[in-house]
């Protein structure tokens, strides 16, 4: 009995002298949770995967539209382009007239006076004044007027513009003669081209056959020009 109570003495100093809580060896360690409390994975909980602290986010900026170039500034146009609806021509005039029993070589100016109903067709009036030598002991001279249409054509934004007229009216030329009266009928058709300076000026060369109806004959000549035209 004394050594049975002398065991169970020293097996209570014993067992009181022990922790109270001692982890088991062969239990797990707990693992530490990589989700949070609503399910998500936390990167904060795996340091290969969290972000650095200096890490920032950048918005997906707008790419701007290329500029278009700008286009080019188009040549000066053929004449009523602007809007003109007159064109004034005056130059100077060359003129071969041959009639029996005389032959003319005159020089002298021209006018022409034309109102453009559209961009290719105009009304058109036109004056040749010239002056030649000495026949039958008085000065030639030579009076033609005219009246008509003019057309043009070709792309209006060259600088050459072509055109072509068909015109009638009368025609005045000194001498008289005994063969009949120095004014008679005149059919005058041509044309020519004009080189355009710019929208209100352009260089016009030209030329033309003429018929006429004098001295109770009718004649064939012809007459070149140069000059300019003013749009307006």
């Amino acid at each position: 009995m004394k050594r049975l109570a002398i065991i169970a003495v020293f097996a209570s100093f014993f067992c009181s002298a022990l922790p109270a809580q001692q982890p088991s060896l062969l239990a797990p360690a707990p693992a530490a949770s990589s989700t949070a409390l609503d399910g998500h994975f936390n990167f904060a909980l795996v340091p290969e995967l969290a972000l650095p602290s200096s890490f920032t986010t950048f918005s997906a900026a707008p790419v701007p539209s290329p500029a278009l170039p700008d286009a080019p500034a188009p040549p000066p146009g053929r004449y009523n382009d602007e809007g003109y609806k007159w064109d004034l021509a005056i130059g100077y005039e060359y003129v071969h007239f041959k009639a029996f029993p005389f032959s003319l070589n005159l020089s002298g100016l021209h006018t022409d006076l034309t109102y453009n109903l559209n961009n290719w067709f105009g009304l058109e009036g036109n004056l040749v004044s010239a002056f030649g030598g000495v026949v039958y002991s008085g000065r030639s001279k030579y009076v033609l007027y005219t009246a008509g249409g003019r057309i043009g054509w070709g792309p209006s934004n060259h600088r050459w513009s072509p055109w072509a007229h068909a015109l009638v009216g009368g025609v005045h030329l000194n001498p008289q003669t005994a063969a009949g009266s120095k004014n008679g009928f005149a059919v005058q058709a041509g044309g020519g081209v004009d080189w355009v300076y710019n929208q209100r000026v352009s260089i016009r060369g030209e030329g033309d056959y003429i018929r006429t109806q004098l001295y109770s004959s009718s004649q064939n000549n012809f007459q070149i020009g140069l000059g300019a035209v003013i749009h307006f």
